[in-house]
């Protein structure tokens, strides 16, 4: 193998490693694995207010490590997913999940892409049929000089 063709299987193995590095501290994580794992899921779901496009399993920051510690307390003290993580937006607000979730707050944000493509095609259709109403027939001397223009005679 060439010095090339190893410095290249050495850069692709960094950024694989760099690219999978989470921010937890080891002396965060809960000696539960299974409790580990709950906790871990539901930190990845929930976004740094920080960072803004993180999860707090991803951030360095110090919010996100207060964010973790407080998930990971709340796992351990027996809450269901759903009790955390109406815990955290409670306290936050529902910025705070990286997946809002469907309600009638938000319903006409969820459905806004819809409804636009529904009024730009009916906008589309519309005006397409204006068009083609407001396209006047040719007179029956114009009609005579194309025929002559088309067939050679003109």
């Amino acid at each position: 193998m060439s010095w090339v063709a190893r410095i290249a299987a050495a850069a692709g193995i960094l950024l694989a490693s760099i690219a999978f590095a989470h921010a937890v501290d080891p002396s965060e994580m809960l000696d539960d694995p299974a409790l580990e794992q709950r906790a871990r899921q539901l930190t990845a779901g929930l976004r740094c207010m920080v960072c803004q496009n993180q999860s707090i399993d991803d951030s360095d920051a110090e919010l996100a490590r207060d964010l973790r510690k407080i998930v990971r307390e709340r796992v351990a003290g027996g809450d269901s997913n759903e009790e955390v993580i109406s815990y955290v937006v409670s306290r936050y607000g529902e910025f705070v999940l990286l997946r809002p979730r469907f309600n009638a707050r938000n319903a006409l944000l969820w459905a806004s892409p819809v409804i636009l493509i529904i009024i730009g095609g009916a906008f589309v259709f519309l005006n397409a049929r204006r068009r083609r109403a407001a396209t006047p027939a040719l007179s029956a001397e114009e009609d005579r000089k194309l025929r002559d223009i088309l067939d050679g005679r003109g």
